[in-house]
């Protein structure tokens, strides 16, 4: 068979269902090979597209979403999803076409050493040499995405390789790897020994699927959690001890409870998602590392014990290790608790036009179900949503907080809702996210795919104007001045409107889920005057 149909066929027996790219001329052979293929291609106008709805696949299945290119700029516009993949830590598996390997030595159209420009943000990147070790390179490819902790792989195949005959059959090499966890009694002693414990829970635990063994905790223990921007949801914010969401750039009220805390229980987090120095300044707490890997080396985050393997496991059995010496009563936590659901909920039913953000999550929350998802781009909103909406089950609201880039909003929208198409499904973007991914609009249009993308409205780039107002009390070139989001949304195909009263949000959104077949884009001018109130609220109510 040819090569790039032995490709494919790897692909299909690691049961890879989608690949996300944009055709091109040295990937022509594997797009050929997919016309006979069960893996379905969908057609991106941009590879930045390609790369996020492959990071979200990723994420969402906790197997590896497949982007395509082709080599040049077509590997280069791929780069940025593929690095927010990895540093995100959700599997993926990049493809991208080469130059024949008769010119790769020598200046020549469009070459470019891809591999070595991905290799600073993959956990692995190879060019295939031999076409008969690519059963190989893609076991190892899957492998190492979904190993713990989960990332990126960059695979290249260059053109006369992929049109050549070989006689190789696809195999499938077993990817599973399961590290066990040994003796948990050293935390029971630690946990029976403080008096002021806290759990700090981390994207790590979303991807081992702990909700049900942090709640057996939680219940267990008496002890209170927050959770990171990524974590949001795997402790349910409805739960008597959840101190919902940290990871601010400044100081919120669930961060009195860590300056309390004698002991600080870190289940699946990693410094990317929020550093240590926010929460153990001075160095000063026992800290435990609870994860697959060691902890990175830090002044601030120098755990007195780790538990490593697999992080549920690490749960189920400290759950049954746990004593009745284990439960804590916490009445100071219990008060931090109330006051931060007190303060989160002041501005729910504000009438107040531009919408203030705290009105629009509320909004948004009562019309959304339990298991409904929410994507969040990067930018000031993003900061509203971990801070105020509340979440109930891992996996339904996604913010992007490793690498941080804007863009990824909407073309995860795409992907959670053809993966789950009962779900109600909303990105949440700023209009300047919304215009670095408008592309992604015109691939939800194609494939018919009715998510809504909620746009928060300023003209501005609110989030670096908010920190440029917080360190010099001004902003500089942070204005926009783009086209009409209403209009330009409508010439893609897709159905917008933008909303004249507060009042008008809730039926707007309840319409734009009843419509099935076609994106749905509503612009809510947002009132960001709200984000110097809330850093000058939290300086006046948070202790120091």
């Amino acid at each position: 068979m040819k090569v790039s149909d032995l490709f494919l066929k790897c692909l299909e027996v690691n049961g890879v269902k989608y690949i996300f790219g944009v055709p091109g001329e040295e990937n022509a052979d594997i797009m050929m090979s997919l016309l006979d293929s069960p893996v379905e291609f969908i057609t991106c106008v941009h590879e930045q597209t390609a790369a996020f709805m492959a990071d979200m696949y990723g994420r969402l299945t906790n197997e590896p979403g497949i982007c395509l290119a082709t080599l040049g700029p077509g590997a280069t516009n791929l780069l940025t999803g593929v690095a927010n993949a990895n540093m995100d830590h959700s599997p993926c598996i990049a493809v991208i076409g080469q130059a024949d390997s008769n010119r790769l030595h020598k200046e020549s159209h469009q070459n470019m050493d891809s591999v070595d420009m991905f290799k600073p943000v993959t956990k692995w990147s190879v060019t295939v040499r031999d076409p008969s070790a690519i059963p190989e390179v893609v076991s190892k490819a899957f492998k190492l995405a979904k190993r713990p902790k989960m990332g990126a792989v960059l695979i290249e195949l260059p053109e006369d390789l992929a049109r050549e005959n070989v006689d190789m059959q696809p195999s499938k090499f077993n990817n599973e790897l399961k590290r066990g966890v040994g003796d948990v009694s050293g935390l029971v002693d630690m946990i029976n020994e403080a008096k002021n414990p806290v759990l700090l829970v981390g994207y790590g635990a979303v991807r081992s699927k702990c909700d049900a063994e942090l709640k057996e905790f939680l219940d267990k223990t008496g002890i209170y959690a927050a959770t990171t921007f990524m974590a949001k949801g795997v402790v349910d914010d409805r739960h008597p001890q959840s101190l919902r969401c940290v990871g601010l750039g400044m100081k919120d009220i669930a961060l009195e409870a860590f300056d309390k805390a004698d002991l600080v229980i870190c289940a699946g987090y990693g410094m990317v998602e929020w550093h240590a120095d926010r929460w153990n300044k001075n160095s000063d707490k026992k800290v435990v590392h609870i994860d697959f890997l060691p902890a990175e080396v830090d002044e601030c985050y120098n755990p007195d014990l780790e538990i490593i393997g697999d992080i549920r496991a690490a749960l189920q059995t400290l759950n049954k290790a746990l004593t009745k010496a284990s439960k804590k009563i916490q009445p100071e936590f219990a008060l931090i608790r109330e006051r931060i659901q007190t303060d989160l909920h002041r501005l729910d039913n504000d009438q107040g036009f531009p919408v203030k953000p705290q009105r629009v999550l509320a909004d948004l929350r009562k019309v959304m179900g339990e298991k409904d998802i929410v994507v969040s781009d990067v930018g000031a909103h993003k900061m509203w949503v971990s801070r105020q909406y509340p979440t109930y089950h891992s996996k339904t609201c996604f913010i992007h907080n490793g690498f941080c880039s804007m863009g990824g909003a909407m073309p995860g929208a795409i992907v959670a809702k053809m993966l789950y198409p009962e779900k109600r499904v909303v990105a949440v973007c700023g209009d300047g996210g919304f215009l670095m991914s408008i592309q992604a609009l015109a691939t939800g249009v194609r494939y018919n795919v009715g998510f809504v993308t909620l746009v928060w409205e300023d003209h501005h780039y609110g989030l670096i104007r908010w920190k440029q107002q917080m360190g010099f009390d001004k902003s500089s070139h942070t204005e926009l001045k783009g086209p009409d989001i209403v209009e330009v949304s409508k010439g893609f195909g897709a159905h917008s409107e933008r909303i004249s009263s507060v009042d008008e949000l809730m039926p707007s959104l309840e319409a734009a889920f009843a419509r099935k077949d076609k994106p749905t884009v509503l612009v809510v001018p947002i009132d960001y005057a709200e984000n110097m109130k809330l850093t000058e609220h939290l300086k006046s109510i948070v202790t120091s």
